[in-house]
């Protein structure tokens, strides 16, 4: 698999330097820097998006045009579990992908997937901004890549084209869209409904042709990707904040001068207040919006959903790092 895996990313990467050979970002100060091409499943002017082109603005200016990164958004290079493979074997430099993508290879990221653990965004943020993130951030070198940055990926809630949602016995016999993930596939079931994994860019197409009933994402994807055109009904579970991660394939990083490794950490880390400003900003305007586009909003018995899921939990947290680093972020609260 891993060979198939590495020809199928070597040729994909080739056909990403055919492709975009020449080509330039607009704040480029020299004619030809080092540019550092990314990825995001998200759309155009998504917060980390923006947040991946503010490192590249930060980068040209502290080396004079010489270092700057290049943007492939709304998913031109794949889907996240095919990006996360191209920058493992060189042939992307960066992806943005959610967390819970990693949580099968990378067992440590599990942790921040488990339901009803984090209480708030600001939870979120203090344990990140802690000791747990850096530790977290470290663990992806076994997989060949470089943990850079966390952002905010907003809590995370059910929609669905079929009714409200306050408890679980509300979600029996639908079908919900979930990340390719083990943790949110025994999420939904234990919630009572029937969990099908697909990428985020086919979630769309599916609620449209009824493959599935519904999903479960932060308010802002349920927004820019439009599906609140499919999907009217908006249940305020806020069952997880599992957050986004920034990823840098570890032979372009370890091929960089020292000073300049230093500096695209040093860029990602000042990142991560600017992508939280337009997280926050961007969340608030996406529920106006959904809500003016005729979503019907509605609250959940959450302590009903919590109770669903504690097993879930308590399976998980037999593993002895995980009840560590559980103890840790509820030490945070």
């Amino acid at each position: 698999m891993i060979d198939r895996r590495r020809f199928l990313a070597t040729g994909i990467g080739a056909g990403i330097a055919a492709l975009t050979a020449g080509s330039k970002p607009a704040n480029a100060a020299t004619a030809s820097p080092q540019l550092l091409r990314a990825s995001d499943v998200h759309v155009d002017g998504y917060p980390t998006v923006e947040a991946v082109r503010w490192i590249g603005r930060y980068l040209s200016e502290r080396t004079d045009g010489r270092l700057d990164t290049l943007v492939y958004h709304s998913g031109q290079l794949g889907r996240e579990t095919v990006t996360v493979d191209l920058v493992r074997f060189n042939a992307l430099a960066l992806t943005r992908v959610y967390l819970a993508t990693m949580n099968d290879s990378v067992p440590a990221t599990r942790i921040l997937s488990l339901p009803f653990l984090i209480d708030s965004t600001p939870h979120l943020r203090r344990t990140l901004d802690g000791a747990l993130g850096k530790s977290l951030l470290g663990s992806f070198e076994r997989r060949d890549l470089v943990g850079l940055a966390f952002y905010d990926s907003g809590s995370r809630s059910i929609y669905n084209t079929k009714r409200p949602i306050h408890t679980p016995d509300d979600l029996r016999g639908l079908k919900l869209r979930v990340p390719v993930s083990e943790i949110f596939v025994r999420l939904i079931h234990a919630l009572g409904a029937n969990a099908t994994p697909l990428p985020y860019g086919e979630v769309f197409s599916a609620l449209q042709t009824h493959l599935i009933d519904g999903a479960e994402n932060n308010i802002k994807s349920f927004h820019s990707s439009r599906q609140f055109e499919a999907a009217h009904y908006w249940s305020e579970s806020q069952h997880t904040f599992t957050p986004d991660v920034l990823l840098m394939s570890r032979t372009a990083y370890e091929r960089m001068a020292p000073k300049d490794r230093d500096l695209i950490r040093e860029a990602a880390a000042a990142s991560v207040p600017y992508a939280r400003g337009l997280w926050d900003s961007s969340e608030s305007k996406a529920r106006e919006a959904i809500i003016a586009g005729g979503v019907k909003v509605n609250a959940v018995d959450r302590e009903a959903m919590r109770a669903a899921t504690a097993g879930i939990t308590r399976e998980y947290l037999r593993e002895p790092q995980l009840a560590r680093l559980y103890e840790y972020v509820r030490a945070s609260a």
